[in-house]
């Protein structure tokens, strides 16, 4: 933990919400995430360096190039800004650029909402823990609907960078206690559900960091995802 900052009371991820009626994953319930196996296929590294980005901050000095977004422009906010929950969106121009990501969120099968490559600078922990935050993936989502989540596909090879986990503590804060980490080597996949956890990413690099991230909807498609693709 940074002994120069930690998030008070007064950090917007406190009121977003934990506890809703929304149909979960049973994967997460331990954890609120979990690790899948590595991607079985090659991606050129034009899907990712070709496209169009955007400078949009989040989790630190970031750079977004939306594939999907709510109403298929390049577009890296909130699906709420356009009254819309984090599913059903539309694919961008970029997508057409990157044939190969664009069928791995498809044969996902399940909804999804905001997808995107994320360009991360270099940081340290101390750095990312300012960066510090919850998502905010479910706002408007209807009750009976599955609950939000997102899963990352990591396009190049950082394996001494990682990305920071915890839970919230009594205080609605993170507890230090509960940190994991999750490597970001290559082809590494793993689903998070955001909003449930505090999260960011320490990136120990020299160069910039890509991932593939995707909001998904909860549900017997994103579960049968996960299941053929244990580990």
């Amino acid at each position: 933990m940074s002994a120069k900052f930690w998030p008070t009371a007064q950090h917007w991820s406190v009121e977003i919400p934990l506890h809703t009626p929304h149909p979960r994953l049973a994967w997460l319930d331990a954890t609120g995430f979990i690790s899948l196996s590595t991607c079985p296929f090659e991606i050129p590294k034009s899907e990712w360096e070709a496209l169009e980005y955007l400078d949009w901050k989040s989790g630190g000095d970031t750079n977004f190039a939306p594939l999907a977004s709510a109403d298929g422009q390049l577009d890296c906010r909130g699906f709420w800004d356009k009254g819309k929950t984090d599913k059903d969106a539309l694919f961008t121009s970029n997508a057409d650029k990157a044939p190969t990501l664009k069928k791995y969120v498809q044969d996902i099968g399940a909804n999804f909402g905001r997808v995107r490559i994320i360009k991360l600078e270099p940081q340290g922990r101390e750095a990312a823990i300012r960066n510090l935050h919850r998502d905010d993936n479910n706002r408007f989502n209807p009750d009976n609907e599955g609950w939000v989540v997102r899963t990352w596909l990591e396009l190049t090879d950082c394996p001494q960078s990682y990305m920071l986990l915890m839970d919230s503590g009594p205080d609605g804060l993170p507890d230090p206690s509960t940190e994991q980490q999750i490597p970001l080597s290559k082809g590494a996949r793993f689903v998070v559900d955001t909003q449930r956890l505090w999260h960011v990413v320490v990136h120990n690099s020299k160069a910039p960091r890509y991932a593939l991230i995707t909001s998904l909807e909860s549900g017997p498609a994103l579960d049968n995802f996960i299941s053929s693709s244990q580990v």
